[in-house]
């Protein structure tokens, strides 16, 4: 007999196969609260079951998902990136410029990434090579960002975008289901697979998790760290084109208080905000619980300043509520 067949067994088995923790997972009671919003927006509002208001509705959290995936990995590594709504800002600007100069949509589209892509990197080596800690760091550049779009705009806009341009943000591929959709729905699969299925993710988990530990086991910590601060600007590049697209104008404002709603976004998905544990299938349902309050919320008319406290609320409350759980239990 096997060493195996003697080892104790005070938990029944039923308990410990996979289907009974996805049932018991963090990701199971978002979308049973997802489920009830959805439910109660039905009943809120005679409007809410249209095929057209839940299309409307992804647009409230399809771009804020779209760093949030990215923004994931980087609180997983230990990380954080405060200035994404910044960059958002500035990438909308670069693009803006680039129009006056007469640019096509080919050259606004790698403008907006190529812009996001360099506030990234100015992240990542602020962070990775010289030591800084990236929240200190990213609270700078959210007003150096900022205020680069301020100084070339003013009080100003940039208008006149072209028509294939708004296919970013306006556009639709079949019928209700737009392309930022389909863009969110593909990435979301992308950062899945990158996530929890290589090597790359992995190493993220381990670097979160004891960046010194993953640094003497052979993982190049400062590598991975460098590439998360990446994404993240790539991303936030990415969500300016959809949303200057949506919009259809560039203004220094755009974006304001995004930051706010892409972390809380990522808490509520149940990723540690100390590092090291997190999923993106909890971000992608979280991202669905906060469109739906918010889209909920406006269909009753309910005043922005009142959203922007819920979700200052929100992110309080599924940052604190476990370490009180977990504190009553040990008392």
């Amino acid at each position: 007999m096997s060493m195996a067949d003697h080892r104790p067994r005070s938990i029944p088995d039923q308990l410990t196969t996979p289907l009974a923790r996805a049932l018991k997972s963090w990701e199971s009671l978002l979308l049973v609260v997802a489920i009830g919003i959805f439910i109660l927006n039905s009943f809120a509002s005679p409007y809410f079951l249209n095929a057209w208001s839940l299309s409307d509705a992804t647009f409230n959290f399809t771009e804020k998902a779209m760093i949030a995936f990215a923004m994931a990995l980087l609180i997983v590594a230990g990380e954080i990136d405060l200035s994404v709504a910044s960059i958002i800002a500035l990438a909308s600007t670069a693009m803006g410029v680039a129009l006056q100069l007469g640019a096509g949509t080919p050259v606004l589209v790698l403008v907006g990434l190529g812009t996001g892509l360099l506030c990234g990197a100015f992240n990542g080596v602020l962070v990775t090579r010289f030591g800084l800690p990236s929240i200190v760091v990213t609270i700078g550049t959210m007003s150096l960002f900022r205020g680069i779009s301020y100084i070339i705009l003013g009080d100003g806009a940039f208008r006149g975008y072209p028509a294939d341009f708004a296919w970013f943000g306006q556009g639709y591929v079949f019928w209700v289901i737009s392309v930022e959709f389909v863009i969110f729905a593909l990435l979301a699969v992308v950062y899945g697979v990158v996530l929890h299925k290589t090597n790359f993710g992995r190493a993220v988990y381990a670097v979160g998790n004891n960046a010194t530990a993953a640094l003497f086991s052979g993982i190049r910590v400062g590598r991975v760290k460098m590439i998360l601060f990446l994404l993240t600007g790539l991303m936030s590049g990415l969500a300016a084109i959809c949303l200057t697209s949506r919009l259809g104008s560039t203004r220094p404002s755009i974006g304001t208080g995004m930051e706010l709603e892409v972390v809380t976004m990522v808490v509520l998905g149940g990723v540690n905000i100390l590092g090291g544990s997190g999923s993106i299938p909890g971000v992608v349902i979280a991202a669905f619980v906060m469109g739906l309050v918010t889209f909920g919320l406006g269909l009753l008319n309910v005043p922005g300043i009142v959203m922007s406290i819920f979700i200052g609320l929100l992110l309080i409350g599924v940052i604190a509520l476990p370490r009180l759980w977990a504190k009553l239990r040990r008392a």
